[in-house]
């Protein structure tokens, strides 16, 4: 009986164990097929999505639910820094905005409460108490004028499409404004059938507007079998490239024409306030394309003065029939003390700063100039945001007559009337051309011999543009200058006085025999010789010092150079300007 209990325990446990086995495989299996099952229909499920989404092409599903900003077919609207308002028909953008896209110098007068800006080759009053706006000093009715909304200030820009050279399109069915540059180039093709304007060139992309066979595009790019469009609503997105026909352009790009081909090679024709021009018939200056005078000036009463004359119109004869462009020097030539005041004075009042730009249209209008060379030296430091003012406002004036504006600056880092009163990144985003008067490395108020303009500290200077000030290589021109200094230092080493000596000169006023060295560093011949107790040391400019300087022009690829001045040169110098500047 015992053993038969027992017989009857282990049975049941046995059979069991392979019953449970039985199951768990069985449910393995239930759940592999449910897996599958539920897999398919997913699968399906998803294909059949799918499958509605390329079928049904005209479902338009991103709506705007703001207004949106196009600007030349890109869609700032997310860069946009305050809200756009519409009102009776009229559109505003806050100067932010307009900072941000057209104008970054855009500016509050305060003096008279209105905001002044300038694009290209225009310059706009814009007042907040009358629908007035006043561009290139032509005055314009509007139907609106500046508003401050919430302490911003909102410009009518619809107002001002003339100022921007923009076209303006407002689509109020897909709330969407576009502004586009009329100096750029626009192409508009045919869309040959019905289509979906995808968000962009992947299988599954959402639609972001759909055109219809027969409707014009705007074509924006193309690349990969796909073009980038713009519709009639104003949406942007891609369709098939073969799906367009009769590409055409509506308007070319107007690349700037620059007044000089090639290198400029100026050169400063310098003659004093109370002289008058030189005579330079039947003459020519071999390379040279660009000639400064020095016809106008500020003088102590802080009016603007010409010494042009007779002897002046002959000189724009002579130059012109020679070929060479007529950039005038405009000098703020008074006596030190005074040039501060009477220059700040100029400089901070927006109506005086305008009536000199008047004045100086009307001279180059007058006498049939081609450009301007604005060498204002000897300025306050606190006012050198306003001078940049008055290159801003300048410029945009002489652009829209076709001539030039050039201006003189010194090198960065030095004294405070003479150095940090230039804002040199900005004069050189807005002029034409910035010259580096690269000279007086060491000038006649130093106490320490030295040249006067070494290689090494030209080259130093010129990185200091290029990079740290950010100025445009083919913006700025190299000044280079036609002279020297001797310096006399007593038995102790002191500097005790320093003449100019011009190039011409230098061989003259050497010593019989005199040893030269060569300074690899400044790249010039040096001497130094006795005079009785004291020590004489000249730093020489000549033909090779200056062909090592000019070298810089080419190896940065700047504009060209400006020599200071005609007269003080040899003659071999033209020579070696014209090889080394083709």
């Amino acid at each position: 009986m015992g053993r038969g209990r027992r017989e009857l325990g282990k049975e049941p446990k046995v059979k069991n164990m392979k019953k449970t086995k039985r199951m768990s495989t069985e449910e393995i299996e239930n759940k592999k097929k449910m897996i599958i099952r539920t897999g398919i229909v997913i699968l399906a499920i998803i294909m059949l999505f799918i499958i509605a989404m390329i079928a049904n092409n005209y479902i338009i599903l991103d709506k705007n639910t703001t207004t949106n900003l196009i600007i030349n077919n890109k869609n700032v609207t997310s860069n946009l820094r305050n809200e756009i308002i519409q009102e009776d028909g009229v559109i505003y953008l806050s100067e932010d905005d307009i900072a941000n896209f057209f104008d970054k110098h855009i500016y509050l007068e305060e003096e008279n409460n209105k905001v002044i800006t300038t694009y290209n080759k225009k310059i706009a009053e814009v007042s907040l108490e009358e629908n007035v706006i006043q561009i290139n000093g032509a005055d314009k009715t509007t139907s609106a004028h500046a508003v401050e909304k919430d302490g911003v200030i909102y410009i009518p820009i619809s107002e001002m499409t003339e100022v921007y050279d923009i076209e303006i399109g407002t689509i109020e069915e897909t709330k969407i404004i576009t502004m586009d540059s009329l100096d750029k180039e626009q192409r508009k093709a045919i869309v040959t059938s019905n289509l979906a304007v995808k968000s962009s060139t992947n299988f599954i992309a959402r639609t972001v507007d759909r055109v219809k066979e027969g409707q014009a595009v705007v074509v924006i790019s193309s690349d990969g079998g796909y073009s980038r469009i713009r519709t009639e609503n104003g949406k942007i997105g891609y369709i098939k490239t073969n799906k367009l026909a009769n590409e055409y352009v509506v308007r070319e790009d107007m690349p700037e024409e620059k007044q000089i081909e090639g290198k400029i090679n100026m050169t400063w024709d310098y003659y004093s306030e109370v002289a008058n021009a030189p005579d330079r018939t039947g003459t020519t200056i071999e390379g040279v394309n660009v000639v400064s005078p020095s016809f106008f000036y500020i003088d102590e009463e802080g009016d603007f003065k010409e010494n042009v004359g007779e002897r002046g119109k002959a000189y724009v004869d002579w130059a012109h029939g020679n070929g060479y462009k007529v950039w005038p020097m405009v000098s703020n030539a008074v006596a030190a003390k005074e040039s501060l005041q009477i220059t700040s004075e100029i400089m901070n009042s927006y109506e005086n700063r305008k009536a000199l730009i008047e004045q100086i249209v009307d001279a180059c209008v007058t006498y049939d100039l081609d450009g301007i060379n604005i060498d204002f030296e000897n300025m306050k430091q606190e006012d050198k945001d306003m001078y940049s003012r008055f290159i801003i406002e300048l410029t945009p004036r002489l652009n829209e007559m076709g001539m030039v504006v050039s201006v003189d600056v010194t090198a960065p880092d030095g004294g405070e009337t003479w150095s940090m009163c230039f804002d040199r990144n900005v004069i050189g985003d807005v002029a034409d051309y910035i010259v580096f008067m690269a000279y007086d490395q060491n000038g006649i108020s130093s106490t320490t011999a030295g040249t006067t303009a070494g290689y090494n500290w030209v080259k130093l200077n010129l990185v200091k543009f290029l990079q740290t000030e950010e100025i445009e290589s083919d913006k700025l021109i190299l000044g280079i200058p036609f002279y020297t200094r001797i310096w006399t230092e007593n038995a102790n080493g002191e500097v005790i006085r320093s003449s100019t000596v011009n190039m011409e000169d230098i061989e003259s006023v050497l010593p019989d025999n005199i040893q030269k060295t060569w300074d690899d560093e400044t790249k010039q011949y040096y001497v130094e010789y006795q005079e009785g107790n004291d020590t004489r040391k000249i730093w020489i400019e000549d033909v090779e010092s200056l062909k090592e300087k000019v070298s810089l022009v080419n190896e940065n690829k700047l504009a060209g150079v400006a020599s200071w001045q005609k007269g003080m040169e040899t003659d071999d110098v033209w020579q070696m300007l014209k090889e080394e500047l083709k």
